[in-house]
């Protein structure tokens, strides 16, 4: 059948083609097994793996693939229909393809993701329906999908750390994406994938809490070599190579394993002795693949990519809703597989011609640090998600651009924020003049009729506006701020942290101070700024809610907390770092009037 299809591909399309297919049909002859000559290339790599991509959408915005606000979608009516991705996917399977893997965007949010795969399960000769989800929607979807027919699943996880995950992907739901880690299991997936791109300066300290976790959980779990896209944000700086994770895994557990891998694998994997699970290393950048690569890919708009990093593409949705026959299709497949080239050859001359990191100066931008929301402490979360596994610590944080051609490093916590503030330089802030009535009466108010301290009750207070801004001063000294200025602290980045910190204190001052109401901000920004002239960090706080009881303790607590992570962050080069000038600047809402510092 097959010698037969290509017989009449050779007699009714374009010479060229022909001779190319009759080339690869000489090479298929001396393999043990036929395969398709359409989905052989030039270089006698047979690609029996599709990827499908079900949507452009996603529901996180993670801080190394999109910007917060998201990217153009395609128009719905330039997607494949479901129909369209069935036909293709049939037309691949008939040609040799037995794996096919669901990706987006977030293939999960597609309505009829359920359907599409109980579909796929009827095709004859297709071994494995796998899907790689960030985890949001599994654990209240995959018992339906397991019904009908997938088979493997990639889960996509960047650290262990709450307020990190959030820091990363910019949306709340980490809880979420364990919980679907957990009924993968329980329903008997083995191994569960989890998939986590490793970035220095972000989570390669956490290396080894991964790999703790394959102790007692049938998961593998897959270290990802970042591999920096054309546009994308972060640069080579940030890979941290096979080779030095390799290492790190082997400091702890010296015993280490390395598994029999297959050919096409684009993994290298290896096993902890006695662990329940394994861990595997995808080596896209240091050690690449591409001599057996086996995988094609269809987007979201219908265009068929041989290479991930390729820029050519093929559109096959023009070509079916144009009323392309089987035998056309098969040609533009065969053809596009055909141009293959033997590797992204591209990719890796730019990162053979990369210039190593300056570790004393930085070029990059300030990163704007969003959407941080935290719960319950980490070590409760992480007790209670991974119960016997070493409790991640809040981590060294990403390196960030310094200001180029300067010292300067001005940091905030807010998307949004103006580009020509100076975050707290003294001119932008508001002047201190009170513009409002001011207290009159000298009765604490948290204190009762005898003296005894409590809570004050707002429940019969209007809810309004509230919005506080609160200050502080680190004085480091000259050594200690030189560090932090140039981002060489060994601990990580003094400014990132501190930032993370001041945003998670503000939510937890409820929990902190025991008078406090609990508040539901809707707003919480750190900014920092250096002074070179005191050798101090400016820390600026300021937090918004709606609600009875206004925000001060809020934004007070944030910047004191803020102000306590750079001592801790520094301790250690110097003991002469002094906290100095916390204070209220300005608070607005609420019955007793507006207030800002003189």
């Amino acid at each position: 059948m097959l010698n037969l299809m290509i017989q009449h591909l050779q007699d009714t399309r374009p010479c060229m083609f022909s001779q190319e297919l009759s080339r690869r049909r000489q090479f298929l002859r001396g393999q043990a097994a036929p395969f398709s000559a359409i989905l052989t290339d030039s270089f006698g790599r047979q690609h029996s793996y599709l990827r499908i991509s079900l949507t452009e959408k996603c529901n996180l915005r993670c801080q190394y693939c999109m910007p917060e606000e998201g990217v153009q979608l395609t128009p719905k009516a330039n997607l494949l229909t479901t129909e369209e991705i069935l036909t293709l996917a049939r037309l691949f399977v008939k040609e040799g393809v037995d794996k096919i893997r669901l990706t987006g965007g977030e293939p999960l949010i597609r309505p009829d993701v359920v359907d599409i795969v109980a579909q796929l399960q009827q095709l004859e000769g297709l071994r494995t329906i796998g899907v790689t989800t960030n985890g949001i929607n599994l654990a209240r979807m995959l018992p339906q999908l397991q019904k009908v027919g997938l088979s493997a699943i990639n889960i996509s996880l960047d650290t262990l750390v709450p307020a990190k995950f959030e820091f990363i992907v910019r949306r709340k739901g980490f809880h979420k994406v364990m919980e679907g880690i957990h009924k993968a299991i329980e329903l008997g997936y083995n191994p569960v994938k989890v998939n986590c791109v490793v970035m220095r300066g972000l989570n390669e300290d956490e290396l080894l809490d991964f790999a703790a976790l394959t102790e007692g959980l049938p998961l593998d779990v897959r270290f990802i070599e970042y591999m920096p896209f054309d546009g994308n944000k972060w640069n080579f700086k940030k890979m941290v190579s096979y080779k030095e994770m390799l290492d790190t895994v082997r400091q702890q557990w010296p015993e280490l394993e390395k598994l029999p891998e297959e050919e096409s694998s684009t993994a290298k994997a290896f096993k902890i002795p006695g662990f329940q699970g394994q861990i595997s290393f995808i080596t896209s950048m240091s050690e690449h693949f591409c001599g057996t690569c086996n995988r094609l890919r269809i987007t979201a708009d219908g265009n068929l990519k041989v290479c991930l990093f390729g820029n050519s593409e093929v559109s096959l949705r023009d070509h079916l809703r144009a009323g392309a026959s089987e035998q056309e299709l098969l040609r533009i497949i065969g053809a596009a597989v055909g141009r293959k080239k033997r590797q992204h050859a591209e990719l890796f001359l730019m990162f053979r011609d990369s210039p190593p990191a300056n570790p004393s100066i930085s070029s990059w931008d300030a990163l704007h640090v969003e959407g941080l929301r935290s719960r319950m402490s980490f070590s409760s979360q992480m007790a209670t998600l991974w119960k016997g596994y070493r409790v991640p610590q809040t981590p060294p944080l990403a390196q960030q651009q310094l200001g180029s051609g300067s010292f300067q490093r001005h940091y905030t916590s807010h998307a949004d924020s103006d580009a020509n503030s100076k975050c707290l330089s003294p001119g932008s802030w508001a002047s201190a003049a009170p513009s409002g009535p001011q207290l009159t009466s000298e009765q604490l108010t948290h204190v009762d009729s005898e003296g005894r301290a409590a809570m004050v009750d707002v429940g019969r207070k209007p809810d309004t506006e509230r919005v506080a801004v609160a200050s502080a001063v680190v004085l480091l000294g000259p050594v200690a701020f030189k560090l932090v200025q140039q981002n060489q602290l060994k601990k990580g980045d003094a400014l990132v942290v501190a930032q993370l910190a001041g945003v998670q204190a503000a939510k937890l001052t409820s929990q902190l101070i025991p008078l406090c109401h609990h508040v539901a901000l809707s707003h919480a920004q750190v900014q920092l700024e250096l002074d070179s002239t005191r050798h101090a960090v400016e820390i600026r706080a300021s937090c918004r809610a709606r609600g009875p009881t206004g925000v001060e303790m809020e934004a007070l607590t944030s910047a004191a907390v803020a102000a306590l992570t750079l001592y801790d962050m520094c301790k250690a080069v110097s003991r002469d770092i002094v906290l100095e000038e916390i204070k209220l600047i300005s608070k607005t809402g609420g019955q007793r009037g507006d207030f800002h510092r003189a």
